[in-house]
Protein backbone atom coordinates (compact mmCIF):
# COMPACT_ATOMS: atom_id res chain seq x y z
CA UNK A 1 0.00 0.00 0.00
CA UNK A 2 2.89 2.35 0.76
CA UNK A 3 4.32 1.82 -2.72
CA UNK A 4 0.94 2.58 -4.25
CA UNK A 5 0.66 5.82 -2.30
CA UNK A 6 4.23 6.71 -3.23
CA UNK A 7 3.38 6.09 -6.89
CA UNK A 8 0.26 8.21 -6.65
CA UNK A 9 2.20 10.98 -4.91
CA UNK A 10 4.95 10.88 -7.49
CA UNK A 11 2.38 10.90 -10.28
CA UNK A 12 0.65 13.85 -8.68
CA UNK A 13 3.83 15.90 -8.37
CA UNK A 14 4.94 15.12 -11.90
CA UNK A 15 1.43 15.68 -13.17
CA UNK A 16 1.07 19.09 -11.62
CA UNK A 17 4.25 20.18 -13.35
CA UNK A 18 3.34 18.72 -16.73
CA UNK A 19 -0.40 19.36 -16.76
CA UNK A 20 -3.49 17.26 -16.15
CA UNK A 21 -3.19 15.25 -19.36
CA UNK A 22 0.30 14.08 -18.50
CA UNK A 23 -0.81 13.25 -14.96
CA UNK A 24 -3.61 11.05 -16.28
CA UNK A 25 -1.14 9.33 -18.61
CA UNK A 26 1.26 8.64 -15.72
CA UNK A 27 -1.49 7.25 -13.51
CA UNK A 28 -2.87 5.09 -16.31
CA UNK A 29 0.58 3.68 -17.10
CA UNK A 30 1.27 2.96 -13.42
CA UNK A 31 -2.05 1.15 -12.98
CA UNK A 32 -1.57 -0.87 -16.16
CA UNK A 33 1.89 -1.90 -15.01
CA UNK A 34 0.78 -2.70 -11.46
CA UNK A 35 -2.16 -4.79 -12.72
CA UNK A 36 -0.14 -6.72 -15.31
CA UNK A 37 -0.21 -10.49 -14.59
CA UNK A 38 3.58 -10.83 -14.85
CA UNK A 39 4.09 -8.05 -12.31
CA UNK A 40 1.49 -9.58 -10.00
CA UNK A 41 3.20 -12.99 -10.31
CA UNK A 42 6.62 -11.54 -9.56
CA UNK A 43 5.20 -9.66 -6.57
CA UNK A 44 3.67 -12.88 -5.25
CA UNK A 45 6.97 -14.72 -5.59
CA UNK A 46 8.80 -11.88 -3.87
CA UNK A 47 6.28 -11.85 -1.01
CA UNK A 48 6.64 -15.61 -0.58
CA UNK A 49 10.43 -15.40 -0.51
CA UNK A 50 10.35 -12.55 1.98
CA UNK A 51 7.90 -14.51 4.10
CA UNK A 52 10.25 -17.51 4.09
CA UNK A 53 13.22 -15.31 4.89
CA UNK A 54 11.56 -13.59 7.82
CA UNK A 55 9.65 -16.61 9.11
CA UNK A 56 6.18 -15.47 8.13
CA UNK A 57 5.16 -18.65 6.34
CA UNK A 58 1.67 -20.08 6.15
CA UNK A 59 0.43 -20.90 9.62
Amino acid sequence: MKKFLLGVGLGYVLGTKAGRGRYEQIVRTYRNLADHPMVQGAAGVARAKLGERFGRGNG
